[in-house]
């Protein structure tokens, strides 16, 4: 199996933009990535999504992990992969998306919150897992899980996380994170975005140091 490997980043933090507006991808992207944010992820039940992917795609430095979340299909994957995206998100365990998406050379994080769920999207080949909602695991939740899923998974606690939490989830071994409503909601302007980009990138680097 072919596992595509999570690219070494300084802030493993998928910045989660649902609702974006294709008018709006520039200069909310923009901001983010401006403040050391290298993964985004726009949900595919937003306006235009795949507009708006391909916008931030285009813009984005080569570091930069552009894609989708809730993406259910596997016409979803080609046209994220049409759009420029290298990123899957998806809410749940569909393993032949998940193997089109490794096909396509993306990085994958299907959402899982059982064991059941885990071990079936790791046999499927995917980059790491999103444990959906990490409020209700918890910390000690995801741990228990990951000790029987193979060790160069990416774990991600998505969902109730924020920079009010990193430290208790840092202090399991969790270090990626994907954050939605703490970092952006709709109709937020860019200069706000940065400002919550500024202070969860510090609240990550003071639980690391922690």
């Amino acid at each position: 199996m072919n596992r595509i490997p999570f690219p070494d980043m300084k802030y493993p933090l998928i910045a989660i933009l649902r609702g974006l507006k294709p008018q709006e991808t520039e200069g909310v992207v923009g901001a983010l990535i401006e403040n050391g944010f290298t993964a985004i992820e726009i949900p595919l039940n937003s306006p235009e999504p795949f507009k708006s992917i391909e916008i931030a795609a285009k813009m984005a430095p080569a570091d930069c992990l552009i894609g989708a979340g809730t993406v259910l299909t596997v016409a979803d994957v080609d046209r994220l992969d049409a759009a420029g995206g290298r990123l899957l998100v998806t809410p749940n365990v569909e393993p032949e998306v998940i193997i089109r998406a490794r096909d396509k050379g993306m990085v994958t994080m299907p959402g899982v919150f059982t064991p059941t769920e885990a071990l079936s999207a790791a046999r499927a080949g995917a980059t790491g897992l999103k444990f959906f909602p990490a409020s209700v695991l918890g910390p000690a939740g995801i741990t228990a899980i990951r000790a029987i899923l193979p060790p160069e998974l990416v774990i991600a606690a998505v969902g109730g996380v924020s920079d009010k939490n990193f430290g208790e989830y840092r202090q399991a071994g969790i270090h990626a994170f994907g954050l939605g409503s703490s970092l952006y909601k709709p109709g937020m302007d860019a200069k706000e975005v940065a400002e919550r980009a500024r202070l969860s990138l510090a609240a990550y680097d003071a639980a690391k140091g922690a």
